[in-house]
């Protein structure tokens, strides 16, 4: 009998130390400062009781990770999703600490979420649940201390609430110095013009560097997205402005191809008002080995993490992997890119356009200013496209790859602010 040996799948945060462990050994990363990043500082766990419409009690479990605050307060989105777990937060929030120190912005890293799958819940359930997530999260977060934002199957509404919650348990004169407590909130209750698509024009401004490095034409290029909300929508209608096409789409409904061209403004309406891509009329439906395997020119994965494998980043045939989400690809796929040539804007690099709006937002909210969008993305052009360029020189000083040299340009930042102050006591 022949026994068939079975690789064991890499967890996220395994993947993200795996990635930390090589970049700290190619740099010889301080030790003392190695040890220090390669935990977090907080892990915040609730299981909070919530009224259904119905009236009976449904008990959540919500998680706040906080990683770092050596450049400044936490910061990290939270999401509400199924597959929500203490790993995977763990590994958000890391990567939100290189992220931050990548981009020169003063925030450490956090990330959080509530294992659900809000699909299932009313509006006004939507509403309780994150009001009492926020109520028990107490003094874990704060505008000066820790930050959230949106993230998967969150948005200004859901931040909305959660500054009203968290407003209404500080005392009322203090209340106007605190609504930076949260960031992506709807503009009228002090989101940042811009803070909406700025993951998605982070994601298109790496694009348009690399496009010019490789003397590229953007109107002629093809390109695949997997992901259909918030950030894939707007890198897709973002790219479409330069004439670039739009040939295939995967969301969690299904799987759209089009070679002659998807209109990224029309399939953007389909989706807001059918939930998601599946039946898209002017497409046809493909199985996810058609998806990955389609010629095109480039790839962004903007959905979850652990998309690009050892099992389906042999199928890729595209010049570039721009990772509008966070932990796209694993240590396999990075291997398997590698070997076939395949560009790659790293997660901490490409998609950082969010965490560098929040931060416009903050910044506005403490001088209770308002920027024009014109400000908001020049602002962050400036800000991604200096850290492309600090990457791009680190890659050809160690001759590494671009995630690695990404982590290094974060890291190095980061040991060098452990180095001038020291360890208390």
């Amino acid at each position: 009998m022949v026994k068939v040996m079975t690789k064991t799948k890499i967890g996220v945060y395994e993947n993200v130390k795996q990635q930390f462990a090589k970049a700290s050994d190619l740099m010889e990363l301080d030790s003392d400062v190695r040890e220090i990043l390669s935990k977090t500082t907080n892990e915040i766990i609730i299981n909070f009781p919530v009224k259904m419409d119905d009236g009976h009690i449904e008990i959540f479990t919500g998680y706040r990770v906080q990683h770092n605050n050596a450049l400044g307060p936490y910061k990290g989105g939270l999401r509400f999703h199924p597959m929500v777990n203490l790993d995977e937060v763990r590994a958000l929030a890391t990567w939100m600490t290189w992220k931050g120190a990548l981009t020169s912005i003063p925030f450490g890293g956090a990330k959080g979420g509530i294992q659900m799958d809000p699909s299932k819940y009313s509006q006004s359930e939507l509403e309780r649940i994150t009001r009492r997530f926020t109520f028990a999260l107490g003094n874990n977060i704060g505008p000066e201390y820790d930050i959230p934002a949106p993230d998967v199957n969150t948005n200004p509404q859901i931040m909305a609430w959660i500054l009203d919650t968290y407003l209404s348990t500080i005392p009322p004169h203090e209340r106007q110095r605190c609504i930076h407590v949260v960031t992506g909130k709807p503009v009228e209750s002090g989101g940042s013009i811009g803070r909406n698509k700025a993951t998605g024009q982070g994601v298109v401004f790496t694009i348009e560097q690399w496009a010019q490095d490789h003397h590229f034409d953007l109107s002629n290029v093809t390109y695949i997205i997997q992901g259909f909300g918030n950030v894939g929508s707007w890198a897709a209608r973002l790219l479409g402005r330069h004439g670039s096409k739009l040939i295939a789409v995967e969301d969690i409904t299904g799987i759209i191809m089009n070679t002659d061209g998807i209109d990224p403004e029309e399939l953007d309406a389909y989706v807001k008002e059918n939930g998601g891509v599946k039946g898209y009329p002017k497409s046809e439906p493909i199985d996810k080995d058609t998806f990955f395997g389609l010629e095109a020119d480039i790839f962004i994965p903007a959905a979850l993490e652990n998309q690009i494998t050892a099992e389906t980043a042999p199928l890729l045939n595209v010049k570039l992997v721009a990772e509008g989400a966070n932990g796209p690809t694993n240590t396999d796929g990075d291997i398997i890119l590698k070997k076939k040539g395949i560009d790659l804007i790293p997660d901490i690099l490409c998609n950082s356009g969010g965490v560098i709006v929040s931060y416009f937002e903050w910044l506005q909210n403490k001088r209770s200013e308002k920027w024009e969008l014109e400000k908001v993305d020049s602002k962050l052009y400036k800000k991604i496209i200096a850290a492309y360029g600090k990457v791009q020189n680190v890659t050809e000083k160690y001759s590494t790859d671009w995630r690695t040299a990404a982590y290094i340009v974060a890291l190095s930042s980061l040991e060098k602010v452990y180095k001038e102050r020291g360890i208390f006591p």
